[in-house]
């Protein structure tokens, strides 16, 4: 990797802007030319070195249904069983981890009712049981890997990133930004002019289109629009979900200290699913090391204090399916 394409991700990884020519704007900041800065993108893209680039949809905001979900495969079974949960298009993101729960997907639909749907259907065609762990609160969502110096501060990005989602209202969505997503769920259109390339597809002005864009970003329905980094791919390959079984009437407050910790990519309050699963804390860290996770992990053990009373890390060893939400294009908007 060299270091033109870590300066672009480094930057990339914090944000796009909305504008009439966005990759002009950024290319300036990281002298360079704008076509060099687009075919990089692609580049990088193609090698998977980035999973996606373009808005982040947030399924609740705009009424939908998220959960992540666990199950236990027999080893001799896993690769079948695998295959049957990644031909669902509701499942985002699948990961073997090295637990005796060692499949978790992410599942992401447009109401409640698909969702509990998808989990019965998975449960029917694979004769095995699934642990439904739907997100009770969030503390922080967002991965932003260290690779490159630049003129910010990602700590101080890290604590104004994400809203308080939980006080974010449900959004209806109108046909035009149902179509908007429908267009770049899978990323933006790598040309100079991206939003203008959306307005002919979309047969609204380009305006329209930013005006739009900009409107989804301040109710967070998007999170942000941004390049997502392969940490597998820039040398992150020890990334453990750490979980903890926390004191209920403590967790709040501790959920939001472990989430505002700088090397947390991920943290939530989830269900526990007794006597199976008893921990209601998942924090991700990420590291190049299994050793630096295991430092990570001893600063969340002494933050934590008292109120832990049991802890596990799991760690991913290979990652079956990892794409976003995706609405269905042939669906109306209510």
């Amino acid at each position: 990797m060299d270091k033109v394409n870590l300066k672009i991700i480094q930057r990339l990884q914090y944000g796009f802007p909305i504008c009439e020519y966005p990759f002009a704007e950024v290319a300036r900041e990281l002298e360079l030319s704008e076509m060099e800065l687009i075919e990089r993108l692609d580049q990088l893209l193609g090698e998977k070195v980035l999973t996606r680039f373009g808005p982040m949809y947030h399924a609740e905001a705009m009424g939908g249904a998220l959960s992540l979900v666990a199950m236990s495969i027999p080893k001799e079974e896993f690769k079948q069983v695998s295959k049957i949960v990644n031909s669902f298009p509701e499942v985002a993101h699948n990961y073997q981890r090295n637990h005796h729960l060692n499949m978790w997907f992410v599942v992401a639909t447009e109401t409640q009712e698909a969702l509990d749907d998808v989990l019965r259907r998975i449960e029917q065609e694979t004769k095995y049981p699934v642990y439904n762990m739907p997100k009770l609160e969030e503390y922080f969502v967002g991965l932003y890997l260290d690779l490159y110096p630049l003129a910010m501060n990602p700590g101080q990005f890290k604590h104004t990133a994400n809203k308080d989602v939980q006080k974010t209202a449900q959004q209806s969505l109108s046909v035009i930004d149902r179509q908007l997503i429908v267009q770049t769920q899978e990323g933006l259109p790598l040309a100079p002019r991206p939003y203008h390339v959306l307005s002919l597809v979309l047969n609204i002005s380009a305006d329209e289109v930013m005006a739009r864009l900009e409107k989804m970003l301040s109710n967070g329905i998007i999170r942000r629009i941004a390049a997502v980094p392969n940490h597998y791919k820039l040398g992150y390959r020890n990334n453990g979900m750490t979980v903890w079984d926390v004191d209920d009437a403590a967790i709040h407050e501790l959920g939001k200290k472990v989430g505002s910790l700088p090397f947390v990519s991920h943290c939530y309050h989830r269900p526990r699913h007794l006597p199976d699963w008893r921990y209601n804390l998942f924090a991700m860290v990420h590291g190049k090391t299994k050793a630096e996770v295991e430092v990570y992990i001893e600063r969340i053990k002494v933050l934590l204090g008292d109120a832990l009373k049991a802890r596990d890390v799991l760690y991913s060893t290979r990652i079956l399916k990892k794409t976003g939400l995706r609405l269905d294009a042939n669906k109306s908007a209510a």
